[in-house]
């Protein structure tokens, strides 16, 4: 069969690379791809959000299958776009996409279902927030409403960060119209848990769960990044924690999707707090996490078209889903300045060093090649190395030696990614 991934990210390459080994498929594209995506699929030019050019780029080359894999255009209706063309699509419709694309939403759904989160309140105008901050407790967190690329939250400790926080994100709209709306939460404390799952409207098939580092700097100082690296599994998500989940939280958010009319067929990916008081749910995303999708998958035996097909099908509770009993460390090297300003086009050497070797691989974030035809940086978070290893010691050992194999100028990348398990 031949098959499409749209999308450009690490995430995409993993998934790309997940795809190019199902017997299933003899020919693999991907829209717009990267440097690194091209190795195992033939990139075609098409931005994400051009639904047109996609769909008739997907029907002009008999796509048997296409797999959409950031959330922009899942929030802007790729997936009806393919149905209506008749073309087979995975990936959540955009009614159900709001699960991920408004956080008043996704909050009010699990107030009405009691499925557990922090308290809230949700604000239209900066002066009803502003207001509502006088007498709050602090710490406090604002969410912007909307898509904001994973950066749209604002941890507060103080009244007048939180203030400043209000102004950023409605006021000076650093992040457009996602902070048209803003949410604010009770601060919660725990060990943060992300687990991502595959779902075909009814059931639930839970993957392995894993743990993102979201802060720019060692020690979890610094900006809020799209995520610095990763680890899975996480030794804190323990097997009390995950039936708690699957009663509480996970089959509840399938169900409630359903009851509202809104069925979800893709990937829910649940960001977990496991607090005093037991887990809740930090976010949703409706769709594969980056960059925990690049120790996921490299753990999963299953043929993912197989899987894929089965969420499209409704037949996923015919699916087992297994993984390897091991463990999976990223470190995401970026561009030194990363999330905020930062050089490109700086080219890329060293990834000659992961061929066949197994346990080990690149994920290319940004990259591409240039007119000269030398792969070079294209982005704030460049390659996502990632390696695996018996346990997550050995992992993040790997990791971090494979990560001193690749060179360019600038790299950055955190020290302590996975640090949280010698507490254990």
């Amino acid at each position: 069969m031949k098959v499409l991934i749209v999308g450009g990210g690490g995430r995409e390459h993993a998934i790309a690379w997940k795809v190019a080994q199902s017997k299933k498929v003899d020919k693999l594209y991907c829209a717009p791809g990267n440097g690194g995506i091209a190795e195992v699929a033939e990139c075609v030019d098409i931005g994400v959000m051009d639904f047109d050019g996609l769909t008739d780029f997907a029907k002009k080359n008999h796509i048997d299958l296409t797999i959409i894999g950031p959330d922009d255009p899942l929030a802007a209706g790729a997936a009806d776009a393919f149905e209506a063309a008749g073309l087979r699509v995975f990936g959540p419709r955009q009614n159900a996409a709001i699960l991920e694309a408004s956080k008043a939403f996704s909050k009010d759904l699990m107030k009405k279902y009691n499925i557990p989160t922090a308290a809230y309140e949700t604000f239209d105008s900066p002066e009803k927030a502003l207001a509502y901050l006088e007498t709050a407790d602090m710490p406090i967190v604002l969410k912007a409403d909307g898509l904001a690329l994973g950066k749209g939250v604002l941890i507060c400790m103080t009244r007048e960060e939180a203030k400043e926080g209000v102004k950023t994100l409605m006021m000076d709209k650093q992040f457009g119209a996602a902070g048209d709306r803003i949410v604010m939460e009770e601060f919660m404390t725990g060990r943060e848990v992300s687990v991502l799952s595959f779902v075909d409207g009814k059931t639930i098939k839970v993957m392995t769960s894993a743990q993102d580092h979201k802060r720019a700097k060692d020690g979890d100082q610094g900006l809020n990044t799209g995520g610095m690296g990763t680890f899975s599994p996480s030794p804190f998500y323990t097997k009390e924690v995950d039936a708690f989940c699957r009663k509480h939280i996970f089959q509840p958010a399938v169900d409630a999707m359903r009851q509202e009319g809104r069925e979800f067929k893709g990937i829910i990916f649940f960001g977990l707090m496991l607090t005093e008081k037991g887990p809740k749910v930090l976010e949703f995303n409706a769709r594969f996490g980056d960059p925990e999708t690049q120790v996921v998958l490299p753990r999963m035996k299953n043929d993912i078209v197989d899987v894929f097909e089965a969420c499209i099908d409704g037949t996923l509770d015919e699916i087992e889903l297994d993984f390897e009993d091991n463990a999976a460390v990223c470190v995401v090297l970026a561009s030194e300045g990363y999330p905020e300003h930062y050089e490109k086009g700086l080219p890329i050497s060293g990834l000659d060093a992961f061929q066949d070797r197994e346990g080990y691989y690149v994920f290319h974030a940004g990259s591409k090649f240039d007119h000269e035809g030398r792969l070079v940086t294209n982005g704030g978070r460049v390659l996502g190395v990632t390696a695996l290893g018996e346990n997550l010691r050995e992992a993040r050992a790997n990791a971090y030696k494979a990560a001193e194999w690749v060179k360019f100028d600038n790299k950055y990348m955190r020290h302590d990614i996975g640090k949280a398990i010698d507490e254990v």
